[in-house]
């Protein structure tokens, strides 16, 4: 999953996709270290309750997503899913300030979000994206934040996935 090698370092920010949660934590194998930033405790035991559940170990926080409680340079790859549209313009800036500084140089972030629909589609859906975010998307705001190497992997089931790479300061 997301090119994720056993022992590696990796953040999800949102406890909401508990199946993304798992499958993430068995990416890394017993060596390698899964966190999970949630909002609030219900997601934090949620997220848990399926870990314990798929036998995967998983730690778990509740923290505000503009100051992570971690280190600089210590995860190899953070997961930012369905949530990068829906902040506020300041809160999406310190988040992605917070996950470059959190990084390791050469490291990973990927954006997974809902592809915008268009026509009557889009009058329907319960999408509430930001208008700036809806006009610029996740490539530009992670650029604007010093992330490199930003590029869309790819288009499927109603989801976009966007890559970057932190490089050196």
């Amino acid at each position: 999953m997301a090119g994720i090698k056993i022992g590696a370092s990796v953040l999800q920010i949102d406890g909401k996709d508990k199946t993304l949660a798992t499958a993430l934590a068995s990416s890394v194998g017993l060596s390698g270290e899964f966190f999970v930033v949630a909002q609030d405790s219900q997601q934090l035991e949620s997220i848990n309750r399926a870990a314990a559940s798929a036998g995967v170990l998983v730690e778990t926080k509740i923290s505000q997503f503009t100051s992570l409680p971690y280190e600089n340079f210590s995860m190899d790859l953070v997961v930012i899913k369905d949530i990068l549209g829906q902040l506020k313009q300041n809160d999406r800036v310190l988040l992605l300030q917070e996950v470059h500084r959190i990084l390791k140089i050469g490291a990973r972030c990927l954006v997974i979000e809902p592809s915008l629909r268009g026509g009557l589609g889009a009058l329907f859906s319960q999408q509430s994206l930001d208008k700036q975010y809806f006009r610029n998307g996740a490539k530009f705001f992670l650029r604007s934040e010093g992330f490199r190497g930003v590029r869309v992997l790819t288009e499927r089931d109603g989801q976009i996935f966007t890559e970057a790479t932190r490089t050196e300061e």
